[in-house]
């Protein structure tokens, strides 16, 4: 399991992650999005150990992972920009990674080697950056890790070596119990692999939560009226955002689906209806309402 509690990380005065509190089960796919500068990235590297806290602590299987070169080794971090060796082909590489982890597996790099379109006697520097990005996503699968950090993992991937990516995660959840966190920028992707979710903006967590509660707390409502009733009779209603034309209203509305619709009914509309939204209309609500949104931005 991985803890954070009152987690803080500082670059010079600015707070990058400012008194974070998570949790993440073993055995999920945690999606880990957020605005840009938000500290998605600084996050993965304090888990990884990369980065020591200025402050509070994140917890991994009970230790810190900062200077502690046995819990490394059930971590794989990889970054938004893969690392290899200068000149090193990708056999060098799951050599190097060999000696690096325990768990290194030579029955899983030769299976993914008959995945992945790649050759491992050509220079990883020559390959484009799709191909880097699978050589590395290779590399950080055969080390078998019981913690899988991802950093834009879908990012110069084709449609098809995305569902192929996606497959092996799930493979590796269901027949080891490896925790996979994906930091993305791509909901859509996040919205189909995913079974909890974290926001994060400006350093803080505005929620972290199983995808399907983050789901039914938050509706799309709409609403048709005769005669549109004045504002008054809403009241009572948690509205993140509202819409009129004429007597037809759009809500986004957090709450009870069930009490939502019973006060929306008892203003006697002609019709009302609530819509399930996804992962990235749920982080533009939850974003409008800490302040970041296009209206905002654009002033």
């Amino acid at each position: 399991m991985i803890k954070a509690v009152d987690l803080t990380k500082k670059f010079g005065s600015y707070a990058a992650l400012d008194n974070v509190n998570f949790e993440i089960k073993d055995g999920s796919i945690y999606g880990l999005v957020g605005s840009n500068g938000s500290g998605k990235s600084t996050l993965l590297r304090v888990i990884a150990g990369v980065y020591f806290t200025d402050g509070g602590n994140i917890i991994v299987d009970g230790m810190s992972t900062w200077n502690n070169p046995e819990l490394k080794s059930k971590i794989f971090f990889l970054a938004d920009t893969p690392y290899f060796f200068k000149g090193a082909n990708l056999k060098e590489m799951a050599d190097f990674y060999e000696g690096m982890y325990p768990n290194f597996s030579r029955e899983r790099y030769d299976y993914l080697t008959s995945v992945f379109p790649l050759s491992a006697t050509d220079k990883i520097d020559n390959m484009s950056k799709g191909m880097q990005r699978q050589a590395a996503l290779m590399l950080a699968l055969s080390t078998c890790p019981k913690y899988l950090l991802l950093d834009e993992a879908f990012d110069g991937l084709d449609p098809v070596i995305r569902g192929v990516l996606k497959s092996l995660l799930l493979d590796g959840i269901e027949k080891t119990g490896m925790t996979a966190i994906i930091a993305s920028h791509n909901l859509r992707e996040l919205e189909d692999l995913c079974d909890h979710v974290g926001l994060l903006h400006k350093g803080n967590v505005v929620f972290s939560d199983n995808l399907e509660t983050l789901r039914g707390g938050i509706h799309k409502v709409q609403a048709a009226f005769k005669t549109l009733p004045p504002e008054i009779k809403f009241d009572g209603l948690n509205i993140l955002k509202a819409e009129k034309t004429g007597s037809l209203v759009s809500m986004v509305i957090r709450g009870d689906e069930e009490e939502i619709m019973e006060k929306i009914n008892s203003l006697n509309p002609i019709f009302a209806e609530t819509v399930e939204p996804t992962l990235e209309e749920i982080f533009i609500y939850e974003l409008e309402v800490e302040g970041y949104d296009i209206k905002n931005i654009l002033k």
